[in-house]
């Protein structure tokens, strides 16, 4: 009996001392340690059929405060505003001449969103095609919106919102925020419905965001654990088939449950995304770097120009001759071989560029040769 409790007490000393080498390890290398977290599932795919249709439509706002279009220059305004009198019953004389500074073309634009119903409010975006100064204080008179298939599926009319200032006196003017835009809350109504049913049948398809193998078999076993086995197969990288009940609400509860579920989603391919029109570079956390060397340095050109004016002597019967006086100045900075330590982690990376000093259209130069050295682990999009 003393040996088995013995025996005992030694194998759960092992097994101690195996938790406690395995958290040394796990602390010791941090690559070991998983550093992707649980989603849900509505995050990373969306139903195949479920989306928003954008809408579009053409109307005029009216009651501005002489910010309006210049109908000289905008005559699609005065054929505009012909055709709303017209179709009211009103007809102007040929070759009338319409001076309005208080009306403005404007384009109209929201989404319709899955599932929406007759009477649904939407919010609208009211924008100038014109050249009106601002649309503050105008009303927008009704205007069809319409979608792809050139169908009426709002109607839109109401109040502008603009959130924005400006003045002008004495040729000076002062703006603040953009004048020429506006927002209607609830502006539209629902006019026509677009049939959205989730899936046909027995079954539903989700459609992952980014396309990856190893995500769509984590959602399918997520799901097959969570429900029953057989209940998901994906066909490709992006694509989920789900079977699900026939019974509306029952197939609602299902599919409500099936977005809740926590997915962890495979680590994304290391990627720099670089913005070459504002300098913008953005690094991912799967960015790795090895050792290398870099020398940079930085080339500055300055061209100043400086009038000369070269003056006559009185009763001389010259002229005064203006020349100008040109000086270059070519300025090169010392780039010194910097060593760059490799870096395992996105924190390793960033701290590894910001020791070069180097500004955001350098370092975009700095990463393109680190990647044709081999010692950027990553894709360089340009963007």
């Amino acid at each position: 009996m003393r040996n088995e409790v013995s025996d005992m007490g030694g194998k759960h000393t092992r097994i101690l001392r195996g938790v406690a080498i395995a958290i040394a390890l796990a602390a010791c290398h941090p690559a070991l340690v998983a550093d992707a977290h649980a989603e849900r599932l509505k995050d990373l795919a969306t139903i195949a059929g479920v989306r928003n249709n954008q809408l579009v439509g053409y109307g005029l706002v009216v009651g501005l405060d002489g910010t309006g279009d210049q109908t000289t220059q905008t005559p699609f305004t005065v054929q505009s505003i012909l055709n709303m009198l017209g179709n009211m019953g009103t007809q102007l004389p040929p070759g009338t001449n319409l001076q309005l500074k208080n009306v403005a073309a404007v384009m109209v634009t929201t989404d319709l969103p899955p599932f929406a119903r007759l009477g649904q409010p939407l919010d609208i975006t009211v924008s100038s095609m014109g050249n009106a100064k601002s649309l503050r204080g105008g009303t927008l008179i009704m205007t069809p919106l319409k979608g792809a298939d050139g169908q009426v599926y709002a109607i839109a009319q109401g109040n502008v919102v603009v959130g924005g200032a400006g003045a002008s006196a004495g040729g000076s003017k002062v703006t603040v925020n953009h004048l020429s835009v506006g927002r209607i809350a609830g502006g539209a109504t629902v006019e026509r419905q677009v049939a959205t049913t989730v899936g046909n049948g027995e079954t539903f398809v989700l459609e992952l965001r980014q396309t990856d193998f190893g995500t769509a078999q984590r959602v399918v076993e997520a799901i097959n654990n969570s429900t029953a086995p057989g209940t998901a197969y994906a066909i490709d990288a992006r694509q989920i088939v789900v079977r699900a009940p026939v019974d509306a609400d029952r197939r609602v509860a299902f599919v409500g449950l099936v977005e809740n579920l926590d997915v962890t989603p495979v680590q994304q391919p290391a990627r720099v995304i670089v913005n070459s029109r504002t300098g913008s570079v953005v690094l991912n956390r799967a960015v790795k770097l090895e050792s290398c060397a870099v020398a940079h340095g930085n080339l500055s050109v300055t061209v100043s120009s400086e009038p000369v004016v070269s003056q006559p002597n009185p009763l001389s019967g010259g002229q005064t001759v203006v020349t100008e006086k040109n000086q270059i100045d070519l300025k090169q900075d010392a780039g010194a071989l910097m060593n760059v330590k490799a870096g395992a982690n996105l924190a390793d990376v960033v701290k590894a560029l910001n020791a070069l000093g180097a500004n955001p259209m350098d370092l975009i130069s700095i990463l393109q040769a680190m990647k044709a050295a081999g010692a950027l682990r990553a894709e360089i999009e340009i963007i």
